[in-house]
């Protein structure tokens, strides 16, 4: 199943994010227990459950490391990625590392993204939403031609 939907949540004094209940069911994973949260584009941060990290980590390992910008790609994202446990109230803990790259403040959405989810500061996910959001209909006639 495809994630969608947006969620607003916010982090706590420990870095800790409660993911919503749909949201982990949505990951259409059993007895999910924990995920890997890594960097993003744009400032986010991106959220698999393991069977999802794996399909991803299949797809980067087939680009060639030949290439400097591939090699310095995987050195970067997969520094700063890490396999955060979901606690028993849904709650998952952010690294401070990646707290400071994505610079969450208290309010945080969390967006579904089809095979993945989005973490952003709120104040940054409102202003890409006005920098992208009118520009929506151009984007899905490019999408479907």
């Amino acid at each position: 199943m495809a994630l969608s939907g947006t969620y607003t949540r916010s982090l706590d004094e420990k870095q800790r994010l409660a993911v919503p209940k749909r949201l982990c069911e949505d990951f259409g994973e059993a007895d999910l227990k924990n995920f890997y949260i890594a960097p993003g584009t744009e400032k986010s941060l991106v959220l698999y459950s393991p069977t999802g990290f794996e399909r991803l980590a299949r797809r980067i390992s087939k680009q060639s490391s030949n290439r400097t910008e591939v090699r310095n790609y995987k050195r970067l994202f997969y520094s700063r990625a890490e396999r955060v446990e979901l606690d028993a109230q849904g709650r998952i803990r952010i690294p401070e590392r990646l707290v400071e790259f994505a610079g969450l403040s208290r309010d945080i959405v969390l967006v579904g993204v089809h095979d993945h989810a989005e973490i952003w500061d709120g104040p940054a996910w409102e202003k890409f939403l006005n920098a992208e959001g009118a520009a929506f209909d151009q984007m899905a006639t490019g999408l479907f031609e």
